[in-house]
């Protein structure tokens, strides 16, 4: 079944909400490495993530509350499901993620753009999550690319415009670096807040992909680049982000070191995180914007 450009635009999606408590926001921090920066000596900022002490929520967190899950996986949605891959993701805070609550998750498919029959197409799916009282905490955009769902315009269905391109970063040494670590057990304790696709657990799943061994999730690289930037940019205060956006160009295996390179403008950012081991840039076209 071939994508139906009308169908995907109207897609009903549920309203989901999502209740969360501190432990939680600890696992998630846990997840993306937070817990080694919190017991290093100088951990006393990064220690605000994993103890109830004073709790902050990671501000990328965000992007697993009232996911809708793998909805394209449906028949009726007429995409190859093993031919997605995950592409951009984009998160806009409205106003700090609570350490504990209850989100409410409204998603709509924004653009359904046709790349061309040799090139696949690009779903972009929004979700706005809102507090319990209605109060938008956050808009997550997540681009999904579909291999092999391109070439629908070809048949007189319509398409929607791509996107301004994420720009690319500066051509000079970044003004700051964070390297951080990840562990060898990182996506078996990241699955656990988000998603248990075996491709990040069972090494015979992992092979099947095209994979020496499984990797680690996109959405917890993206978190392990949220808290470079916290931790280079705020001062471990989760409230100063306010915007994170990038492009997913390389998976991560569990272990590898991530170094996010970072240029600074005033409250914008540039950034791009790479393996440091296979020196393979892994987050690319970063941007994100910080309060004062």
């Amino acid at each position: 079944m071939a994508i139906d450009y009308h169908k995907l635009k109207n897609w009903n999606f549920p309203v989901l909400q999502h209740s969360y408590g501190e432990d939680d926001s600890m696992l998630y921090a846990l997840g993306i490495g937070v817990g080694a920066a919190a017991a290093s000596h100088d951990g006393e900022g990064a220690l605000r993530f994993v103890y109830e002490k004073n709790l902050q929520a990671m501000p990328s967190m965000a992007v697993i509350l009232a996911h809708p899950g793998l909805w394209m996986g449906a028949p009726e949605a007429g995409v190859d499901l093993l031919k997605v891959v995950h592409g951009e993701q984009r998160l806009r805070l409205h106003r700090p993620l609570p350490s504990a609550g209850t989100g409410t998750g409204v998603s709509r498919v924004k653009s359904v753009i046709d790349k061309g029959r040799d090139k696949g197409a690009l779903l972009i799916v929004e979700r706005e999550l809102r507090d319990r009282s209605g109060e938008l905490l956050a808009t997550v955009e997540q681009t999904s690319f579909c291999r092999g769902d391109g070439g629908f315009a070809e048949q007189g269905q319509p398409s929607d415009e791509s996107p301004p391109a994420m720009p690319a970063v500066p051509q000079r040494e970044p003004d700051l670096v964070c390297e951080l670590p990840t562990r060898p057990e990182s996506a078996l304790v990241y699955r656990l807040s988000a998603d248990r696709n075996p491709l990040h657990a069972d090494p015979q799943t992992a092979r099947r992909a095209g994979f020496s061994s499984p990797i680690l999730h996109g959405l917890a690289t993206y978190g392990v680049a949220c808290h470079a930037l916290v931790r280079s940019c705020c001062g471990y205060d989760a409230s100063r982000l306010r915007a994170l956006a990038t492009r997913f160009s390389a998976p991560v295996y569990p272990g590898e070191t991530i170094r996010t390179e970072i240029w600074r403008d005033g409250a914008q950012l540039q950034f791009q995180s790479r393996a440091v081991e296979r020196n393979q840039v892994v987050l690319a076209n970063g941007t994100a914007e910080i309060a004062a």
